[in-house]
């Protein structure tokens, strides 16, 4: 097939992954004739995990159109809310996302997390095998096609991270049900029945606890409460607002 020349538009939401001179308006782009829109799109540093359409002269396209000289491309951001089919909502993170994993975990929300670095190859499988949503900011690990679904974490800060996720995904929040160590869920525990686990300073200063079913840790309204209590609250409000 000949080479073609076209010209590609990126959302706004989508520059910081392009080069500086290709993230305002459209620009000109070379392509071998044969290279898919989806291939050419990745070209330019965009993982199509954040990508939600392609419109190429006014029409949607998928992303193994093959693109033709002129042709005008238009790269569309994922729309918010997001829908996950095939499989409920649940998370997987990578080893550089763990206060995020620990506070979607304390909205309820089932995340798994790898607390070691496994590797691109072992991520994306258990991301298939489990049907997991992987959140990372790696892009490599994000153009993996054998991962089930996938998502770009823009923020290093946990606290954007969170609300950027809540925001994408609009997840069912049900705090205070899972395990922020291991993600298994909880129930109601006598002191007696978590006493083994308590230092007796603990036991002398509470009364209502809970144990997961998974790995048995203990939890109880301790010191931090009022710190996870803000990080709930702020989560159940924003996302009660609509998306």
């Amino acid at each position: 097939m000949n080479a073609a020349e076209i010209h590609v538009e990126v959302a706004s939401e989508l520059a910081l992954f392009v080069p500086q001179h290709r993230r305002w308006g459209a620009t000109r782009l070379a392509t071998d004739g044969v290279s898919t829109l989806g291939h050419v799109v990745e070209s330019l540093g965009v993982p199509l995990t954040e990508v939600g359409s392609l419109v190429v002269d006014g029409r949607e396209v998928p992303t193994g159109h093959i693109p033709a000289d002129g042709e005008r491309v238009s790269v569309r951001a994922v729309p918010r809310p997001q829908r996950v089919t095939g499989a409920p909502l649940r998370f997987l993170l990578d080893v550089h996302l763990g206060t995020l994993a620990r506070r979607l975990r304390l909205l309820g929300v089932d995340t798994a997390y790898e607390s070691t670095d496994i590797g691109d190859a072992a991520l994306a499988a258990r991301s298939a095998a489990e049907q997991r949503v992987m959140l990372s900011r790696d892009r490599g690990l994000l153009r993996r096609r054998e991962l089930f679904s996938g998502a770009f974490v823009y923020s290093t800060r946990p606290e954007e991270q969170l609300r950027d996720v809540l925001d994408r995904f609009r997840p069912e929040l049900r705090p205070w049900t899972r395990c922020t160590a291991c993600n298994g869920l909880l129930r109601e525990a006598t002191k007696q029945e978590v006493a083994d686990r308590l230092e007796a300073g603990t036991q002398r200063s509470y009364d209502v606890f809970a144990q997961c079913r998974e790995c048995g840790r203990a939890y109880w309204k301790g010191a931090h409460h009022d710190q996870l209590e803000t990080i709930v609250e702020r989560a159940l409000a924003e996302c009660a607002q609509p998306g």
